[in-house]
């Protein structure tokens, strides 16, 4: 393995990969290869990880969210070692013969080497396109050379779920969004629905007269749900108290056996409860239940959703930082 990389060397090699695919394509004229990209997305793996479901994840990507992928392989060690491939990613839209393709570079990094990164990376982006980066690995946030890395990027997108800290995983956020990165939690992705549903259990007018009545809210997760019950528990807090109500505010772990998730809000007159069950989403209100599908998101379907918002969120950015003062009331 190398300890270094030429990213001219790369270029080239992407210029022939798109020349010898051409001539493949040019025996018939309604057929071809269309070249596509929107954005660079660099994508930071562990060596431990699916990487042939991440390829997959990041093919299926493509025809929504055409891109040049970089994917870097971290492999640990303080030995300075970098390596690389390039390939293509195709498709074809149905009912058509000529194949979409995007570019993928593969990387394999070790820690000592993390700091050479951008070096590398930026003459490999695309140019005037936006530069996406996916922290599969939430370690990196923590690591001399995040910060650098993050820099060529317009928006870094992380997934708290299952961090072996919660507290530290949520400050360690907290002071990356502080610092002006445009960060993205795939934690908080993952709550999209629940927040969409129990907005609506509030547009009965019934329910929506006894709102003021609510005085406590208790989110109970599992252990990998830690940091998103927090934010989940945090963003109804806050969006309470911007109506002029304070409310008790209690994080707990899920009781063994029961639901992965539980939030609850209870009052004089009123009781809201939304509650996971296997993949299903059930509200119940003041004892009257009803249930919606709510399939487990894949990372596919998480980071559609993430691709498409390249702006700072600022209920996300509050929420966050509401979280980490919830943790350490100090850092406020």
């Amino acid at each position: 393995m190398s300890t270094t990389i030429s990213p001219d060397r790369i270029l080239k090699e992407l210029a022939e990969l798109w020349v010898t695919t051409s001539k493949e394509g040019a025996g018939d004229a309604a057929a071809g290869v269309l070249r596509a990209c929107s954005m660079t997305l660099v994508v930071l793996a562990e060596e431990s990880d699916d990487l042939q479901a991440l390829g997959e994840t990041v093919a299926a990507l493509m025809p929504e969210h055409p891109a040049r992928a970089i994917v870097v392989k971290l492999i640990g060690g303080q030995e300075r070692a970098l390596s690389e491939r390039v390939y293509q990613q195709c498709w074809m839209p149905f009912g058509q013969r000529r194949q979409i393709c995007c570019e993928q570079i593969e990387l394999t990094a070790s820690d000592a080497s993390l700091e050479d990164l951008p070096s590398v990376v930026l003459p490999l982006t695309v140019p005037d396109l936006p530069v996406i980066l996916w922290c599969r690995t939430s370690r990196i946030l923590s690591m001399p050379g995040f910060y650098r890395i993050a820099a060529m990027a317009r928006k870094v997108i992380v997934d708290s779920y299952g961090a072996a800290d919660p507290e530290a995983a949520t400050l360690r956020m907290s002071v990356v969004s502080r610092s002006g990165v445009l960060l993205g939690d795939l934690s908080w992705t993952r709550l999209t629905r629940w927040r969409e549903m129990l907005s609506q259990v509030f547009e009965n007018q019934e329910y929506l007269a006894r709102l003021q009545n609510i005085r406590k809210v208790r989110v109970g997760a599992e252990e990998g749900l830690a940091v998103a019950a927090r934010l989940m528990g945090v963003w109804i807090r806050n969006a309470l108290s911007a109506a002029g109500i304070q409310t008790e505010l209690e994080v707990t772990p899920a009781a063994p056996g029961g639901p992965s998730l539980r939030v609850e809000l209870s009052g004089e007159g009123i009781g809201v409860e939304l509650v996971r069950e296997e993949d299903r989403l059930v509200i119940t209100v003041n004892g009257l239940s009803n249930c919606t599908n709510l399939s487990r998101p894949t990372d596919y379907l998480l980071m559609r959703e993430e691709l498409a918002i390249v702006r700072h969120d600022p209920v996300f950015d509050r929420t966050l930082e509401s979280a980490a003062a919830l943790v350490y009331p100090s850092d406020k």
